[in-house]
């Protein structure tokens, strides 16, 4: 029996207290942090020694590219760590590469959604993944993450959506209707490219049938990155794009 259903069974319904509360290592454990060094001034030894066992070649002599990261932990007995922020959603694809190892200052990232207030509404589509991400993303509907506790609820038609969260990588087949679905939206809308293959193709980059990104078919606002990434990485994504976050709202719903 899974932790989370044990506890409801036991205690009653346990809800998070994210974003008032900071995760906790539970919600957000290292299989689900972006791996970092402890000393970014070594950073070119500790890439040389795990350059070669990155999958993705996100780790490099210049630095390491959290887009590409699939948080396989290969770079680990290198020198790397799991160990970075929850709060990775980043506006720019550029904001994702972390120059010698180096953290990009933080910045506030866009809030395209910021004038509908505190109500969003959020449709899912899977672009052609492995449903690992599609199963974060609908966690945030559960009774532990109950994201409509704080406005954000999901929908089966995109022309009722303030938010399009996408996952996987757009197949050929899937390109016309991604682009079909972000036009029926709408505005003021909003794209969070969830997930490693949303963001650059993850393991199966620059394979046959792939030759798109997200980013190439609709405008994204926000990136999170992961494989997959935690329910609540993919919530803070939410929470910016309305101008709600930790950062700027000091945690408050």
């Amino acid at each position: 029996m899974s932790s989370w259903v044990e506890r409801a069974w036991k205690k009653g319904i346990v809800t998070t207290s994210y974003p008032a509360e900071p995760a906790t290592e539970e919600e957000a454990p290292p299989s689900g942090r972006a791996p970092q060094v402890a000393d970014c001034s070594s950073f070119a030894a500790f890439a040389a020694a795990a350059e070669s066992h990155c999958p993705t070649r996100a780790i490099g002599a210049s630095g390491l590219d959290q887009g590409k990261c699939i948080r396989c932990s290969r770079c680990l007995p290198s020198g790397f760590r799991a160990a970075a922020e929850l709060e990775a959603a980043s506006g720019g694809r550029s904001s994702l590469l972390w120059i010698d190892g180096v953290p990009p200052k933080s910045t506030a990232a866009p809030a395209p959604l910021a004038p509908i207030g505190r109500s969003i509404t959020v449709f899912l589509m899977d672009a052609g993944s492995c449903n690992a991400c599609n199963l974060e993303v609908l966690a945030l509907a559960n009774p532990y993450y109950d994201a409509h506790r704080l406005g954000i609820s999901f929908t089966n038609s995109p022309r009722h959506a303030d938010v399009l969260v996408v996952v996987g990588v757009p197949t050929a087949g899937l390109v016309e209707p991604l682009k079909r679905t972000y036009e029926a939206m709408p505005s003021p809308k909003a794209v969070l490219a969830v997930g490693a293959c949303a963001i650059d193709g993850g393991i199966f980059e620059n394979t046959p049938g792939l030759d798109s990104t997200v980013r190439s078919v609709v405008p994204v606002d926000l990136f999170v990155s992961g494989c997959p990434p935690p329910p609540l990485a993919v919530l803070d994504g939410i929470l910016r794009l309305a101008g709600r976050d930790r950062t700027r709202s000091g945690g408050s719903p």
